[in-house]
């Protein structure tokens, strides 16, 4: 395997893929720094507002963990329903399931109108249950589903075969309206759109540093009315909220093209997107050009301060996919690479604005796209309209003071890895908010 993200790949051939950097002084209503999904989903909403509106990206629009994903369209991200429902009760759980869904529904519905050419594939979620544990967690799922009023199909250990080409789950759930996308293809599409309704782009425009209503860039400039960040790995010099964000490193790799009898044997039933209930857990799924991609990671690489670039991470994901799917034994993967999710450390993202500077607003920490894309439009709405419904019931949810199993003071002298990857296990797995 070769040591290249595949998504950057199929931007080979189309048209004008790098917009230039800013140069000079520009002055704008509305600046937006980070052209990820959040960024893209706030810069959208200004269409037709008849705002001035700047967006700069550090890379490309896309080019960052947008770009890097496994394109997976799902409410789930790093908590599961029954997760959530443990922490927040019935009504807080379904308001932030909701929040994922109406993300999903937000980059379906711009595909849809716009017509984006980036391998949207109707795909229903499996969440696989690894031995007795993972079934228990397969049957709090479907509970959980049951209690909110959501739909779902579950398998049991013998039934899991009639769907995937595997007898090695203890069971699964199924549910639907959920997708698989090329994300970085998605961002490149908008882009188009942005550009075409007035919108200005300048890609390789790192923000080095900001003052008051201005940004610096290393060759130019932006002055604004309004400024929205949407970015990740956020430095010091960029927000006081840096020390909410961390990261969890993980691996992707694609195959070559698979068979049609290689995609039945592997989906009877078709193509799924797939994750298991392991804490580091593998995930996979069809793309369009009938590729495997496969994703996961491991205990060490997971939370490391630094890049892993080798394959030996890649490959024990894979060698053990194999093992629980003897159909997909021969297939050759060509390409993989690594990306870093950012995240806070109860996995809920962090929305706000500046309570110094109250035209300065942050997104930060959206694990998974549709989170972004929610959370990206949320901002950009309550600057347009401060009376949006709802809104201080999401500045709650997505505040940056909210509670912690060990204090924060404590990063200082353990260091912010262990006590981030304390805190982050802590409120996936047992932290219970007061009703």
């Amino acid at each position: 395997m070769i040591l290249q993200n595949w998504w950057f790949t199929t931007l080979l051939g189309i048209r004008e893929p790098l917009r230039p950097p800013v140069k000079g002084h520009i002055k704008s209503d509305v600046l937006i720094v980070g052209a990820g999904a959040a960024g893209l989903a706030a810069a959208l909403c200004f269409v037709g507002s008849g705002k001035k509106v700047v967006l700069l990206d550090r890379n490309i629009c896309g080019g960052s963990s947008t770009g890097k994903s496994a394109g997976f369209l799902t409410p789930d991200s790093e908590l599961e329903l029954s997760q959530l429902l443990r922490k927040y009760g019935i009504k807080g759980a379904r308001e932030l399931w909701e929040v994922a869904a109406k993300g999903v529904d937000l980059m379906v519905s711009n595909i849809q109108k716009y017509q984006i050419d980036c391998d949207l594939q109707v795909q229903d979620c499996l969440f696989l249950g690894n031995g007795s544990s993972g079934w228990k967690d397969v049957q709090e799922e479907v509970e959980s589903r049951k209690k909110l009023g959501y739909s779902s199909t579950t398998y049991d250990k013998s039934e899991v075969p009639s769907v995937l080409g595997s007898n090695a789950y203890s069971g699964a759930i199924r549910y639907t309206g959920t997708y698989g996308v090329n994300a970085l293809l998605y961002a490149q599409g908008i882009k188009h759109v942005l550009l075409e309704n007035g919108i200005e782009i300048f890609e390789s425009s790192e923000v080095l540093s900001h003052k008051d209503h201005t940004v610096y860039t290393h060759l130019g400039s932006v002055t604004a009315d309004e400024i929205i960040f949407c970015i990740d790995k956020p430095k010091p010099e960029m927000t006081r909220y840096y020390k909410d964000v961390y990261h969890a490193q993980t691996f992707l790799s694609i195959s070559e093209p698979l068979s049609d009898t290689d995609i039945s044997n592997l989906f009877p039933q078709g193509p799924l997107q797939c994750w298991d209930s392991d804490l580091v857990y593998t995930y996979f799924r069809l793309t369009g050009t009938k590729r495997l991609l496969v994703g996961g990671g491991d205990m060490l690489t997971t939370y490391a301060k630094n890049d892993t670039t080798t394959t030996h991470v890649i490959n024990r994901v894979i060698g053990g996919l194999k093992e629980k799917i003897p159909s997909i034994q021969h297939l050759r993967f060509i390409q993989y690479w690594q990306g870093r999710i950012d995240m806070t450390r109860d996995l809920i993202p962090t929305v706000l604005r500046d309570p110094t500077r109250p035209w300065i607003h942050f997104v930060l920490g959206c694990v998974g796209l549709p989170w972004a894309t929610f959370c990206g439009n949320f901002a950009a709405r309550n600057v347009l309209d401060n009376e949006e419904p709802d809104t201080e019931k999401y500045y709650q949810y997505f505040s940056p003071n909210r509670k912690f199993f060990m204090p924060l003071w404590l990063e200082q002298i353990l260091g912010k890895r262990l006590v981030f990857t304390v805190n982050n296990a802590w409120a996936k797995y047992k932290q219970k908010n007061p009703q």
